[in-house]
């Protein structure tokens, strides 16, 4: 992927600048909204020295090809996208969530798991560089829109980057269907990582041996197991549900 790109609505870019301003190229905002979520905006949009335009509401409809884009639209450039895993737990105000893909290999899985990390909260998503798919444009599409707005970074050496998360106090839970944790009845506060494996073989050994609890999600049908985003949602709502509780 190069060039540029544009994305939509004020959740996904104020995302976009507090966890890599230097992406964003410019800032086209409805020159009608002067509301609270848009007065923020552009307020945090001057701090990173970042160029805002006024425009009107047709015009935005005709850059973003629908009305969905809530009266504000960002140009990002995306080769300056890259991000480290430092950076966003350096720059995060509440305990960090993460969702980490060992070795998914098909596009349209990493795409539902990327609109999954985005519906509820995850910082950003972490997978191996090596036997795993990236950022196709299959991906993008399947994402609908979560590509640009949760974090992705592909990493050398995954067992070694859970080590390093461990070392950031970051839970690790992986899931298995022998676990000896009921998700139902497993506590979920501070800094979390979820892992889950690759479509056919699941998580490799090092990876399970680096979790530091595994969980079962409570099956009652027939069926043995669930799809990776399936499962991620799941376990990421429950973590959603608890921590919202305190």
């Amino acid at each position: 992927m190069s060039g540029t790109r544009f994305i939509f609505g004020f959740h996904a870019i104020t995302s976009r600048l507090r966890q890599n301003p230097g992406s964003i190229k410019e800032i086209i905002i409805d020159a009608t909204r002067d509301d609270h979520r848009a007065r923020s905006l552009i307020q945090l949009a001057e701090n990173n020295k970042i160029r805002m335009i006024a425009s009107n509401s047709n015009k935005l409809t005709e850059i973003a090809g629908s009305h969905r884009h809530q009266g504000v639209i960002a140009n990002i450039d995306v080769a300056r996208q890259h991000l480290d895993l430092d950076d966003i737990l350096d720059g995060l105000t509440e305990p960090a969530r993460l969702l980490v893909l060992d070795g998914i290999q098909d596009p349209h899985n990493l795409g539902a798991c990327l609109r999954v990390a985005d519906a509820f909260g995850v910082h950003a998503v972490i997978a191996p560089k090596d036997r795993a798919v990236g950022l196709t444009s299959t991906v993008y599409k399947v994402s609908s829109g979560a590509a640009d707005t949760v974090p992705f970074i592909a990493v050398t050496n995954l067992a070694r980057t859970l080590k390093q998360l461990k070392d950031r106090n970051v839970w690790i839970y992986g899931t298995s269907e022998d676990a000896e944790h009921d998700l139902a009845r497993f506590q979920l506060q501070g800094a979390i990582a979820w892992v889950f494996g690759s479509e056919e073989k699941g998580m490799r050994r090092l990876t399970r041996e680096n979790c530091d609890q595994l969980v079962r999600i409570p099956m009652l049908g027939s069926v043995e197991s669930l799809n990776v985003a399936v499962s991620a949602g799941i376990c990421l709502f429950e973590t959603h549900r608890q921590q919202s509780l305190v």
